[in-house]
């Protein structure tokens, strides 16, 4: 059963380009990397690393070490009811902390057939927008709110 605790990752480029990767089991269902953790006492980075890890195919650990940041920001969310099947009976809620990877321009992007089909790089305010959770749209917000600060 899943633990509910994830974590969301907002993947950019330096020109403000943001990665969107659309999920397998739910057609245009576009979204950042996100993921549970695995066990109680997994640490929130390194399930970050880990879902970039699984979902992207990037190493972070070759990326700058100030290149995945702590956003410092978590939200709670009700699981929608099509997946709370993978939760313990009467977990509705999830608790999701946000983080950012900023990637070189460059970069090449290796999906999980099985968890992702498509990806496509917009520009922030297009990707927020194009979101299916808008807590993850808000997230892109907030992450380039603070850039222009």
């Amino acid at each position: 059963m899943k633990i509910p605790v994830s974590v969301l990752v907002v993947i950019y480029k330096s020109n403000g380009e943001v990665l969107l990767i659309e999920r397998a089991d739910q057609e245009s269902f576009w979204q950042s990397v996100t993921g549970s953790i695995d066990f109680a006492s997994e640490d929130l980075r390194q399930a970050a690393i880990r879902e970039v890890q699984e979902e992207t195919g990037i190493d972070v650990h070759k990326l700058s070490p100030d290149a995945l940041q702590d956003m410092h920001h978590h939200i709670e969310y009700e699981i929608y009811p099509q997946w709370r099947f993978k939760y313990e009976a009467g977990v509705i809620k999830n608790t999701e902390h946000w983080f950012s990877l900023q990637v070189p321009d460059d970069i090449v992007i290796r999906l999980s057939p099985r968890e992702h089909i498509a990806y496509q790089w917009l520009p922030f305010a297009t990707a927020a927008a194009k979101c299916f959770s808008p807590s993850n749209g808000q997230a892109i917000l907030r992450l380039f709110s603070s850039k222009a600060s």
